[in-house]
C-alpha cells in the first residue's frame, strides 16, 4: 500500500513539473523575484516627481484663475470683502469634499498643531498681502509674495526632503521666472520703502510659505479634503465673521460669481497642491507659485494688459523651467 502511494505521488510530481516547464517554454523565462520587485519599486519612485509636477501645475492654473477673478472683484467690493467671501465659499466647497470623501483616523496633537499652522499661515499671509497692496504698488508686492513656493521648498529641503542637484537648479530657474513675471514696468518710488509695503509682502511670503509647507505635511497623514480645510476655517474665523459682525462685509450682484469662482478655485488649487506634495513638497510648491504668471497671461488676453519685456522673459523662463523639470523627473 505504501509503495503504491509513493509511486503515484512521484508520477503526479513529474507531471506537474512537465506542465510547468511547458508553460515556461510558451511564456518565456520568468525574471527573478528580486528583479521584478526592483523594477516595480523604480516605477513607483519614478512616478512620484511627475505627480508632484502635475499637482503643482494644477495648483498654479487654479490659483492663477482665482487671482485673476479676485483682482476684478476687489475693484467692485474691496479687497477685504473679497477675502471674506472667498474664504466662505471655499469652506462650503471644502465641506462638500469632506462629506464625499474618506474620514481621517484619530487626530493627534501633532496633526492639530500642523492644522493650526496651515490655517494661520494662509490667513495671516492674506491679511499681510492685502495690507501691503493697500500701502504700496502691486508691481512691488506681487513678485515678493510669489516667492512663497521657494520658501516652502527651502523648508522642505531643510526638513530632510531629498532633492537632486539638477532638480534644485531647475526649480531655481522657475522661481526666478515667477519673480520676473510678476514685476511691473513702473519703478518703485522713493516713498515705497518708507511705506513698509516691501517688508509686509516679505512677511506675507514667509507666512504663505510656512502655511503651504504645513499643508504639504498634513497631506501625508490626512485625506486631501481634510488637509486643505484649515486655511478656510481660520480665514472664516478671523476675516469673514469679524467683517460680518462689524457690518463691513460687502457684496454685489456683479461680484458674486467672481468671489464664488475664486473660492472654489482656491480649494481646487490646494487639492492639486496637496496631491503633488505627497510626493515632493519642494517641486509642488515652486511650480504652484507660478500662479502670478498665469494671472498675468490671463490679464494680457482678457484685459488687454501688455506684458513688459521683463515679464515676458519671466514667462519664457517658467516655460523652459517646467519643460526641463519634466525632462529631469521623467528621465
Amino acid at each position: 500500500m505504501t509503495t503504491v502511494a509513493v509511486r503515484q505521488g512521484r508520477r503526479a510530481q513529474e507531471e506537474w513539473v512537465g506542465c510547468d516547464e511547458r508553460y515556461r517554454a510558451q511564456d518565456g523565462p520568468t525574471p527573478p523575484l528580486r528583479a521584478r520587485e526592483t523594477g516595480d519599486r523604480r516605477g513607483r519612485l519614478g512616478s512620484r516627481p511627475v505627480i508632484a509636477l502635475l499637482g503643482g501645475l494644477g495648483a498654479a492654473l487654479a490659483w492663477g484663475a482665482g487671482t485673476f477673478c479676485s483682482a476684478r472683484s476687489s475693484r467692485i467690493i474691496g479687497a477685504w470683502s473679497v477675502v471674506a467671501w472667498v474664504m466662505l465659499f471655499g469652506l462650503a466647497a471644502n465641506l462638500v469634499l469632506i462629506a464625499a470623501g474618506p474620514r481621517p483616523g484619530s487626530l493627534g496633537a501633532a496633526d492639530l498643531a500642523w492644522m493650526l499652522v496651515s490655517g494661520l499661515g494662509n490667513a495671516v499671509g492674506l491679511l499681510l498681502e492685502y495690507t501691503a497692496l493697500r500701502r504700496g504698488k502691486v508691481g512691488l508686492v506681487t513678485p515678493v509674495t510669489s516667492t512663497e513656493g521657494a520658501i516652502a521648498a527651502v523648508l522642505a529641503v531643510a526638513a530632510g526632503e531629498a532633492l537632486g542637484v539638477a532638480s534644485a537648479g531647475v526649480l531655481a530657474i522657475v522661481a526666478l521666472g515667477v519673480v520676473l513675471a510678476g514685476v511691473a514696468p513702473e519703478e518703485p518710488t522713493p516713498e515705497q520703502p518708507r511705506s513698509g509695503a516691501f517688508w509686509l509682502a516679505a512677511l506675507a511670503a514667509l507666512s504663505f510659505g510656512i502655511g503651504i509647507f504645513a499643508t504639504g505635511h498634513l497631506s501625508a497623514s490626512l485625506p486631501v479634503s481634510w488637509a486643505v480645510l484649515p486655511p478656510r476655517l481660520v480665514g472664516v474665523a478671523i476675516v469673514t465673521i469679524p467683517l460680518a459682525l462689524s457690518r463691513r462685509l460687502r457684496l454685489s450682484r456683479a461680484a458674486l460669481p467672481l468671489v464664488a469662482f475664486t473660492g472654489i478655485a482656491e480649494v481646487l488649487g490646494f487639492v492639486c497642491f496637496a496631491v503633488g506634495a505627497r510626493h515632493s513638497v519642494a517641486i509642488a510648491a515652486v511650480l504652484g507659485s507660478q500662479f502670478a504668471a498665469v494671472a498675468s497671461v490671463a490679464a494680457f488676453f482678457f484685459l488687454r494688459e501688455r506684458l513688459t519685456r521683463l515679464q515676458l522673459a519671466g514667462v519664457v523662463l517658467i516655460i523652459v523651467g517646467v519643460a526641463a523639470l519634466a525632462w529631469v523627473t521623467v528621465g
